[in-house]
């Protein structure tokens, strides 16, 4: 993980992580940000794993924190992009004319599997949280969920490197979650989906794309029963948030 490449203080961007997975000598790179992170994220990834050994990228969706610099890392690598075929036609508008031809893969609603070396990263459907066509990876040796925006926290990069272990370190966060899930995420019903999904998996770290990340179970159990009955984003919607005030 790459948490401190984008500071919101100094950058006046949201604060992201990006995600380096590096199976016998081959790598796949998750979320890995847009045009802030590139140079700085190169040079930090060289002492795992040369660029040109980079054959995989995930975008958990479409928003240029996620993949804004998709542009680049096609132009210097040899890497395709899996993402949501519903954003597989939109997200080439990031790059210059036929630099993405046969390059975007696009990942079918169910998710699919995709072997490396000695794992299998697993896409996971989390749809519509938040956008419409959205997934998560889950890393089926290290048993860790790349949550994307579910679980995020608004932090500052030096906090991140202390995970949350228990529900009292979850309550303790809370208050740096809330905000984020209750604009964020489209509706209960869709967090109450994703986190039966997530009961039945075999995790044992959730890393999200912003902040804090959860180790163990106790945590993220926490976090499961928070969400599930979370109302959020449309559930919250009135006939006043729809008013025209010309």
């Amino acid at each position: 993980m790459f948490n401190d490449l984008v500071k919101d203080a100094g950058d006046h961007a949201v604060q992201a992580n990006q995600f380096l997975v590096v199976s016998d000598g081959e790598g796949a790179l998750i979320d890995p940000s847009g045009h802030l992170t590139y140079n700085s994220l190169v040079l930090a990834m060289h002492k795992y794993v040369p660029k040109q050994q980079l054959k995989y990228m995930f975008a958990s969706h479409q928003d240029p924190d996620i993949i804004g610099s998709l542009d680049k890392w096609l132009f210097s690598t040899e890497c395709n992009l899996y993402v949501s075929k519903l954003w597989s036609r939109f997200v080439p508008h990031f790059c210059n004319l036929n630099r993405a031809d046969g390059r975007i893969i696009g990942i079918p609603d169910e998710g699919m599997p995709v072997p490396m070396r000695d794992t299998t990263i697993h896409a996971i459907p989390a749809h519509f949280l938040h956008a419409e066509g959205n997934f998560q990876f889950y890393d089926s040796k290290s048993k860790i969920l790349f949550s994307g925006d579910m679980g995020a926290s608004m932090v500052d990069a030096n906090d991140i490197v202390k995970p949350m272990r228990t529900k009292a370190d979850f309550l303790e966060e809370l208050h740096t979650m809330s905000g984020f899930h209750k604009r964020y995420m489209v509706s209960n019903k869709v967090c109450r989906l994703w986190a039966n999904m997530v009961r039945q998996m075999d995790i044992e770290m959730m890393v999200p794309q912003h902040g804090r990340y959860f180790v163990g179970k106790e945590a993220i159990h926490a976090f499961l029963d928070w969400i599930e009955n979370l109302q959020c984003g449309i559930d919250l919607f009135t006939q006043e948030n729809y008013r025209f005030r010309g």
